[in-house]
């Protein structure tokens, strides 16, 4: 059963199973050419928010010992996840420029307004920036306890390994979190790569 915060924006309502700290583990099973990366890996994911019609995502992975295979802390991601919707004079931005309008609340039905017309989910978008240098931009849908999401523009920074395109699943299964991640990276198209399991611990 998926309970719905009170204290919320009525556009975090689609995301709000999310919101929570989650922990547990997954394993990494990606080849490029002749090289197999493979393990398991602890993953902590925080989702949270501070009023805004947005929510605040971090995570950590750290690779788990194995053999002679010291521990790793394989990346940090963070990040902002929000309903898909049009700018309007009522939002700030960009950068530190005030809003041109006095906002007004937005409805359950407001957001409604923004379910796909055939009947699917509401459309979602997530920035996320990585420790190593990669940041990502996806867009997708979240729909009742799942969400999918793709690469619209990945950009990387002059010292990161090279990274073209992602796809992630995200699912609410028996109250545990679920996910899924592809990759096209290192010069191979787009394949799985890594997945989790994760509990909520508050």
């Amino acid at each position: 059963m998926i309970e719905i915060p009170t204290d919320i924006p009525a556009d975090l309502v689609p995301l709000s199973w999310l919101i929570g700290v989650w922990e547990g583990t997954g394993v990494i099973d990606y080849r490029v050419g002749d090289t197999h990366y493979e393990g398991e890996f602890s993953h902590r994911v925080s989702f949270s928010h501070d009023g805004g019609p947005f929510l605040n995502y971090s995570a950590t992975a750290t690779l788990l010992a194995a053999g002679d295979r010291p521990a790793q802390c394989l990346v940090s991601e963070t990040g902002f996840w929000r309903l898909s919707r049009d700018a309007t004079d009522e939002a700030p931005g960009p950068g530190l420029l005030p809003a041109l309008a006095a906002e007004t609340p937005r409805t359950a039905e407001d957001v409604e307004r923004q379910r796909r017309t055939d009947g699917g989910g509401f459309p979602i978008e997530a920035v996320l920036s990585h420790s190593d240098g990669v940041q990502e931009l996806y867009i997708g849908e979240v729909n009742g306890p799942r969400i999918d999401l793709g690469t619209d523009a990945v950009v990387r920074s002059a010292g990161a390994k090279p990274y073209t395109a992602a796809t992630r699943m995200y699912g609410l299964v028996e109250g545990h979190l679920l996910w899924a991640w592809d990759i096209a990276a290192l010069g191979r198209g787009l394949a799985s790569h890594a997945s989790a399991r994760l509990e909520k611990v508050q």
